[in-house]
């Protein structure tokens, strides 16, 4: 099976992502093809094998990001199509993608499931700054969440007041947008010393989590450009 659409990935424009404010991001839908995420959804790894990140302290005294986490290793015991799917992220039709988008070759890609619970959030944070940006792909649909509990991630824009270390919160932005994030949509942004972003409290009922599978764009160390070809890129 095929897993991402190539002319999804090639018709999202260069140009006008790095234009969007308050710094790049894009919010496509059906990067995935409708088979590929309807047996990605139902082949979501179990709980049991998730770690809990829960009251863990953060820097600049911001809020804890409270989850369950689950971080990627080719010997994990999940279904056989994410394994298909990571080894198709790692394949040049997706890194050419990202490569144009951030303006690199030099990246390096992590991957992790994040299941959220009621009452949990990610307070407004800048990522760190080994990360060139993230990619998000959401896995609930119309069928299990209801968006009035939430889930969505928020483009927040500061206005450029707030250094990155520091803890504002969610109401002091000036402006706040909103992802979609029910079906088959993603959300792709690029890291910044202002590129702000969170998850408000989410209000689902006890058997219900919002749930994400995150490709994390890592930055290559420069010393590390300068192993033999085919090894640095990660």
């Amino acid at each position: 099976m095929n897993y991402l659409d190539p002319a999804r990935l090639e018709a999202i424009d260069t140009q006008a992502f790095l234009r969007q404010k308050p710094y790049p991001w894009v919010n496509p839908a059906a990067l995935l093809t409708d088979a590929a995420y309807d047996v990605l959804r139902k082949n979501l790894p179990n709980l049991d094998l998730f770690e809990r990140h829960f009251g863990i302290v953060r820097a600049h005294e911001q809020t804890s990001h409270d989850r369950f986490a689950l971080e990627y290793e080719p010997s994990l015991a999940v279904p056989a199509p994410w394994h298909e799917f990571v080894r198709e992220l790692q394949d040049p039709v997706y890194r050419a993608f990202l490569r144009r988008l951030f303006g690199t070759r030099w990246l390096r890609l992590s991957f992790h499931w994040h299941y959220t619970p009621t009452g949990c959030s990610v307070s407004p944070h800048c990522d760190a700054k080994h990360k060139l940006g993230s990619h998000i792909f959401y896995f609930n649909t119309e069928a299990d969440w209801d968006p009035a509990w939430g889930g969505e991630t928020l483009i927040l824009d500061d206005g450029g007041r707030f250094p990155r270390r520091s803890a504002p919160s969610f109401e002091k932005f000036d402006h706040t947008t909103p992802a979609r994030a029910l079906g088959n949509r993603s959300l792709l942004f690029r890291r910044g010393a202002k590129s702000w972003h969170g998850v408000r409290v989410v209000s689902c009922p006890e058997d219900r989590m919002r749930k994400v599978f995150i490709v994390v764009i890592n930055r290559v160390p420069f010393a590390d450009r300068l192993r033999p070809a085919g090894r640095a890129g990660g």
